[in-house]
């Protein structure tokens, strides 16, 4: 997820569509924290709709090695207000799943994690 700066955010707009939005994120105190512009619509989903899907930055592999391919990283939770000024927004994000997809060889690899299920691996051919 901080492989690099920026990453893609998905919130619910009001009509419970799908909104596609950049963000940054930051790792602090074991926590993953979002901000925004006061008044940005993706904060006012937010704060309508606390339910966020965030998508690190994925790159292609070398056309030369189709197989070299260094992965994605998604979480899902909500977006926890923290802190809100005039000029900004700061969200906590309350991890609820975590995935990351890579690949080892032939196989496409899907770790993921649930705080119901917890950890399990997949390896697909």
């Amino acid at each position: 997820m901080s492989a690099r700066k920026h990453l893609t955010i998905a919130t619910l707009r009001r009509d419970g569509s799908p909104r596609i939005s950049g963000t940054e994120i930051e790792f602090a105190d074991n926590e993953m924290k979002i901000g925004s512009m006061a008044g940005a619509v993706k904060a006012q989903d937010l704060f309508r709709d606390a339910r966020v899907a965030i998508h690190g930055p994925t790159a292609d592999p070398p056309q030369d090695k189709p197989d070299d391919w260094s992965g994605e990283a998604k979480v899902a939770g909500k977006a926890v207000a923290q802190n809100s000024g005039n000029d900004s927004h700061a969200f906590t994000i309350d991890v609820e799943e975590a995935v990351i997809t890579s690949v080892a060889g032939d196989k496409l690899v899907i770790e993921s994690w649930t705080r119901s299920r917890g950890y399990r691996k997949i390896e697909r051919s």
